[in-house]
């Protein structure tokens, strides 16, 4: 997402700068490494992600030494053991196994755990040298044809830790029914300290310090993250979906570069993509099968598909506001065979929901008139040129043709109950997305989309340093005014959302938190939106699902 950079001496003058881009496992407390011949430590949690029927990924990483930081290099190879079980004091084991933390992949250890029971929570930890990790738990889906369970999701993205604390993912760690937690994205910022917030919002800095572009930058930032005691939590008590947009690289990343990468100055593109690729599949809980991209697919048993798209490593460059490039049907948003794929899939399906997790918006947004004050922000927020032309080309709008085909495939397959879940964007909206959005609701929704708001990275007030829900009233009535499929839009809040779904419907919750720099904010639920079958509209609903 296109994020507000203010022009420093110390960074590259830019041309378009852009606003902003009770846990249920307590975690043992990690032991200090601070001397030499330390016992091996534990630091940075455990985690697990993409589950199936009958398996798990795990996660941790391991400290052998107390000079074997993240991205050192240093420490020796050490194994480690791991066990999968049915209760937490581990008097069940199911399964366990021994696998190797090495330099060469920052000391981080991957298990694929196969042979499980569907629908089953398990709790899992390692160990190296009789040091216990802390106890995750996780849990495996329902089996393909299991339409008796009702899959429930916590939905999250853009987490700037110079933003704020993670209060959002310690409000999700302490729920008790959800099958994952999705993370559509943004998950790292690749910033240097103070540039994004600008110093005197910043609540913690970043490390490294500097604008990270090296494996080594992007293995100490995965590693400061993972300090973090919300999301340890979060991964400790849930599964982790994730898929990753263009903070987990450069701001506004495509194919060919990003709008914060300068080369030459800043090294070789395909080098730093390199580079962050291997260091969020070594940090993340994500099958190395999917090495290279984050597109994938995953069930939860009958109701649901979900299908995981990769925004950023084919994407063509972004198109110069007003010279009909967004049209242009040689220019992509997914590249060809992604489109494919999600295209084959959605069609064969045969569950009664296709979920697909998208890194930025599919909805069309054009914008009328704005109050004089609010244009730059918003367009700041958004990603607009300030002279108020109404396409955001770092979302499906900048890539019309990839939009229109999809769009017409759904339509013309009859393809029902397909909703969109997107990040980016740092607001959360309800919306139907329109064949023909200028027509619509003449003409017909092919889907829905639900987004959600920013876990800490700045919005609208906070860009115009305003009280919440004030000055943000206005483009909100003017968007809705412009957009007629647009339900609701919140510009203001943080938080995350939590997705259920039924046979007859798919709502999203939303809920935000107090005030992102206060570690020990509250959560409240504030707003609710459902699809009902075969609608490929939403709705408000006045209440949450219990």
């Amino acid at each position: 997402m296109t994020d507000l950079l203010p022009d420093t001496t110390s960074r590259r003058t830019v041309v378009k700068a852009a606003a902003v881009s009770a846990a249920l496992i307590p975690l043992a407390t990690a032991p200090q490494a601070t001397a030499a011949g330390a016992a091996p430590a534990f630091l940075h949690g455990v985690a697990s992600g993409d589950p199936l029927p009958d398996g798990v990924l795990l996660w941790t990483r391991v400290t052998p030494t107390p000079d074997a930081v993240p991205g050192s290099g240093k420490g020796p190879d050490v194994a480690v053991r791991w066990e999968v079980a049915e209760d937490k004091g581990f008097s069940k084991v199911v399964a366990n196994g021994t696998t190797t933390a090495k330099a060469a992949s920052d000391h981080t250890v991957k298990a694929d755990v196969r042979g499980l029971r569907p629908a089953t929570p398990y709790w899992f930890r390692f160990t190296v040298d009789g040091v216990h990790s802390a106890v995750g738990r996780t849990r495996t889906t329902p089996a393909h044809d299991d339409a008796s369970h009702a899959p429930r999701f916590g939905v999250v993205s853009c987490a700037n830790w110079e933003s704020g604390y993670f209060s959002a993912y310690r409000h999700l760690a302490a729920r008790t029914d959800l099958d994952a937690v999705l993370h559509l994205g943004d998950y790292i910022y690749e910033y240097a300290t103070g540039i994004y917030p600008e110093p005197k919002y910043v609540v913690r800095p970043h490390s490294p310090t500097h604008e990270i572009t090296t494996l080594a930058d992007y293995r100490i930032r995965h590693g400061a993250y993972k300090t973090d005691p919300d999301l340890q939590q979060l991964q400790a008590a849930h599964p982790v979906v994730a898929i990753w947009d263009d903070h987990e690289f450069a701001n506004d990343a495509w194919s060919g570069g990003a709008e914060n990468h300068t080369p030459g100055a800043e090294g070789d593109w395909a080098q730093r993509v390199a580079a962050a690729k291997q260091a969020y599949f070594e940090w993340m809980p994500v099958r190395t099968s999917t090495s290279g991209t984050t597109y994938r697919r995953l069930r939860f048993g009958k109701l649901a598909d979900l299908h995981l798209l990769d925004l950023r490593s084919f994407r063509s460059e972004p198109s110069k506001i007003g010279n009909g490039g967004v049209d242009d049907p040689n220019r992509t948003i997914t590249g060809r065979a992604q489109l494919d794929w999600l295209k084959a899939g959605l069609a064969s399906s045969d569950a009664p929901w296709k979920l697909v997790g998208t890194s930025v918006m599919i909805s069309p947004v054009a914008f009328g008139s704005l109050p004089a004050h609010l244009l730059g922000p918003l367009a700041e927020l958004m990603g607009l040129p300030k002279e108020g032309l109404a396409i955001n080309v770092d979302q499906w709008d900048g890539y019309t043709d990839d939009r229109r085909e999809l769009l017409a495939h759904l339509r013309d397959r009859s393809i029902s109950n397909t909703v969109f879940l997107t990040g980016d964007i740092h607001m959360a909206w309800a919306t139907d997305v329109p064949v023909k959005a200028a027509t619509y609701p003449v003409s017909a929704s092919a889907a829905t989309e639900f987004v959600v708001t920013s876990v800490t990275s700045d919005n609208l007030d906070e860009i115009l340093h305003v009280a919440p829900h004030t000055l943000s009233l206005a483009a909100a009535t003017a968007i809705r005014a412009a957009n007629r499929h647009v339900k609701w839009v919140d510009m203001d809040s943080h938080g995350y959302g939590v997705l259920d779904v039924t046979a007859e419907r798919t709502q999203m919750d939303y809920y935000v938190i107090s005030d992102k720099s206060d570690r020990n904010a509250t959560s409240e639920w504030t707003r609710s939106y459902r699809t009902l079958s075969g609608t490929q509209k939403v709705e408000r609903v006045h209440e949450p699902v219990r």
